[in-house]
């Protein structure tokens, strides 16, 4: 039973708690835990109840999805942590050592697309031809040059 997660001492927080402290909506809480993100329990009068370590995993689930990671790997990479415990600053290191790459990679995508959108205004033609945004590497110049389309 999650409530056994409790430290002695340590009272188990409410889902307002958890909004309220982690700066979300009493619905995300639910969706959160819908998705098996976070985990929670019914107390004796059938009401949610949460351990701290939810504070932390939250923190990290914001910080995730803040950078574009999916929550399906979100919920992977937080189910290899233990559930007795906090995540730590190492496995925060691990986790977002797993997310780097791919954050890096849709970087340089998008510094292409801006460089590549400064070039497009200042010319404005947006033809199929040449412009690199709505025709990347001219693959349809071949097809619209054998068309009946063609000027």
């Amino acid at each position: 039973m999650a409530s056994q997660r409790l430290k002695p001492g340590k009272k188990a927080l409410t889902v307002g708690d958890v909004a309220g402290r982690c700066g979300i909506a009493v619905s995300t809480v639910h969706f959160y835990e819908s998705k098996g993100l976070i985990e929670g329990w019914r107390n004796a009068g059938n009401q949610r109840r949460f351990s701290r370590d939810v504070l932390r995993r939250v923190a990290v689930i914001k910080i995730a999805q803040r950078t574009g990671v999916p929550l399906t790997e979100i919920k992977a990479a937080l189910d290899t942590l233990p559930v007795s415990r906090s995540p730590t600053a190492d496995d925060w290191h691990r986790l977002s050592a797993q997310w780097r790459g791919d954050l890096d990679q849709r970087i340089q995508q998008l510094t292409k697309l801006r460089d590549q959108l400064d070039g497009c205004i200042g010319c404005g033609c947006l033809s199929l031809a040449s412009c690199p945004l709505r025709n990347p590497g001219d693959i349809q110049g071949e097809v619209v040059a054998d068309g009946p389309d063609r000027p």
